[in-house]
């Protein structure tokens, strides 16, 4: 695996793979790589012959009372594991090479609609931040397809979303969440949990589970379900910030009409904040 820093000797790399009759692939991270990162690179190896992953911490999207500085940071380890999944470049430029005219001088990309509500009311500011900085490095590959992870559902919602109105040519694929053995939904952020806040976190996953079963066997969104859910989640220590059902396709409210739902949660406990989300597809199968 070869690691660059500059947007120029990245282009070169992927000049020299794309003349080979190569097919790219790009993989954005943040670092601090876990299993769920490394599945995103086996899936960008099983569509393409050249798979470049990017390391980076975006300050654009951290709003000023989040954890930037403390963000964790293992760069030395996530190349090691990037080199173990077959990883053919790594992208890890300094935030001077992302914004060379500054953060305050950057052109900002916004996504009406999908990015609104949800982890975008409670994070102001952080869907135009991760739209920009994801266009960026679209731009700096040039990839055929980029992959992200199904656990940032919002996130994956809104950068189709970008995609699509901007009549960008990238496969956008996303990747199914990777769990734990008791269900909590692998995160860079798991890291800040104490034993006691960790033995809790899966209550998110279960009453996920048991959202998506009331709907299956109801065929609807019941209300009591939804209610029980914030309860449960609230009784194991969670501060909930949302425990909602939307439309899978656009994130709107659902309708008596909806048939592909998506169950999401946002929760603190202690310092750390965790999010979730499961799909429910009531459509006729073809």
């Amino acid at each position: 695996m070869l690691t660059v820093d500059t947007v120029g000797a990245l282009r070169a790399l992927v000049a020299r793979a794309r003349g080979e009759g190569k097919k790219i692939a790009l993989v954005p991270t943040m670092g601090n790589l876990h299993d769920g990162h490394i599945a995103l690179i086996h899936c960008a190896r099983q569509h393409a012959d050249f798979v470049v992953a990017s390391l980076f911490v975006n300050p654009l999207q951290f709003g000023a009372n989040e954890d930037l500085a403390s963000y964790p940071r293992t760069p030395d380890a996530d190349r090691e594991k990037l080199v173990d999944a077959g990883c053919d470049v790594l992208f890890a430029p300094t935030v001077e090479q992302v914004y060379p005219n500054g953060l305050h001088s950057q052109t900002l990309v916004s996504v009406p609609g999908v990015s609104e509500g949800l982890c975008g009311a409670v994070r102001p500011g952080h869907f135009d931040g991760m739209a920009t900085v994801v266009l960026k490095l679209l731009n700096m590959v040039q990839p055929d397809m980029a992959v992200f992870g199904e656990k940032d559902y919002q996130q994956l919602a809104v950068i189709r979303t970008m995609v699509r109105d901007l009549n960008m040519t990238i496969d956008i694929v996303a990747a199914p969440t990777v769990r734990a053995a008791d269900g909590l939904a692998l995160s860079s952020r798991n890291g800040y949990l104490g034993d006691r806040e960790r033995t809790a976190a899966p209550i998110l996953y279960a009453c996920l589970k048991k959202m998506a079963a009331s709907i299956r066997l109801e065929k609807r969104v019941a209300e009591r379900q939804l209610i029980e859910c914030h309860h449960h989640i609230s009784d194991a220590g969670f501060q909930l910030e949302y425990f909602e059902v939307r439309n899978a396709e656009d994130l709107h409210p659902v309708t008596n009409a909806d048939a592909h739902f998506v169950i999401l949660v946002a929760a603190r406990i202690g310092n750390t904040r965790l999010i979730d989300n499961l799909t429910v597809d009531l459509r006729p199968s073809d």
